[in-house]
């Protein structure tokens, strides 16, 4: 538990460090710790040094953690396949890669089903990545349209992943772009979009200097993945 302690106080001063540089408070920066791969007992860990909020990229996966680790809060941050929407539903408080209308309105119906509120991001792919999931940036006003609509979903904001660099601020324009989509569209449509969930272990110093409001770190925090 010592490394992880010091891993997380590491990642915490990044944050604090990065978001001084953009004239932000540390405050408006959440971190999420993603724990693909990691089992229940180190996460429960991770919740014992203070981290509360988890992402998981498989809602197979989170299934049986999620029961196991008491005092967390869950993101489902990897792409979601709309017949498991139920389930990821019951399970997660938010859902970052809602990436279609078809996916947001079976979100919507099944949190309508559960008598709850779900908070929602949409994915937008802002490279333009064939390999990634995502909507297209002139998809996005639409996509926001029909997602802030819709009973029993909270549209919080826009989520990104940047490609993978050498260098972190080659990543920056992804970041600013996501920024920039995001004011046009709430200039346009009067939509609240808050968060922006940017920036992972090898970049999200520059997402914060971006304006990121959520960061997803993970090896930075657990260290290396042993599998896939």
């Amino acid at each position: 538990m010592a490394d992880l302690a010091t891993n997380v106080a590491h990642v915490r001063v990044r944050i604090a460090a990065a978001a001084d540089r953009s004239g932000r408070r540390t405050e408006e920066v959440a971190l999420v710790a993603v724990s693909k791969t990691v089992d229940a007992v180190r996460i429960r860990e991770a919740v014992a040094v203070g981290l509360r909020v988890f992402g998981e990229n498989r809602v197979q996966e989170a299934r049986d953690k999620i029961p196991a680790v008491p005092g967390a809060s869950w993101h489902l941050i990897g792409s979601l396949q709309r017949n498991k929407a139920k389930e990821a539903v019951r399970l997660f408080q938010m859902i970052e890669s809602v990436d279609s209308e078809e996916l947001a309105d079976e979100l919507s119906r099944r949190a309508v089903q559960q008598e709850r509120v779900l908070d929602v991001l949409i994915q937008v792919n802002v490279a333009r990545e064939p390999q990634k999931h995502g909507a297209a940036p002139e998809e996005t006003s639409s996509l926001v349209r029909r997602a802030a609509d819709l009973p029993g979903l909270r549209l919080r904001g826009l989520m990104t992943i940047a490609p993978l660099v050498a260098d972190p601020d080659e990543a920056r324009p992804v970041f600013r772009a996501l920024r920039e989509l995001r004011d046009r569209i709430e200039h346009e449509t009067s939509i609240s979009l808050a968060e922006l969930s940017m920036g992972m272990s090898d970049d999200f110093e520059v997402a914060i200097e971006e304006g990121a409001t959520m960061v997803r770190v993970g090896r930075a925090i657990f260290g290396d993945r042993t599998q896939t």
